[in-house]
């Protein structure tokens, strides 16, 4: 789950109630999935509200693209 809250960015996962069959023994039962909640403060360049996110291969990619209004800006010397 991925939240935008102002400037912070949070993303977050719980995992899914299993069940455990105690009569097995497992060597190796792969990868952990445990709960979490990460939040970031993103800077004011970036334009939170056009963030796009997707998940491909077990990878999640958050793209935010910068502010228009975040633009350098040039004074002139008099």
């Amino acid at each position: 789950k991925v939240d935008i809250e102002g400037d912070i960015l949070r993303v977050s996962y719980t995992k899914k109630g299993k069940e455990e069959i105690k009569d097995i023994h497992r060597y190796h039962s792969g990868i952990a999935k445990r709960n979490f909640n990460l939040g970031w403060k993103i800077a004011r360049r970036f334009d939170l509200t056009k963030a796009n996110a997707n998940m491909e291969n077990g990878l999640l990619k958050i793209l935010i693209p910068f502010s228009k209004a975040a633009k350098p800006k040039s004074l002139k010397i008099q």
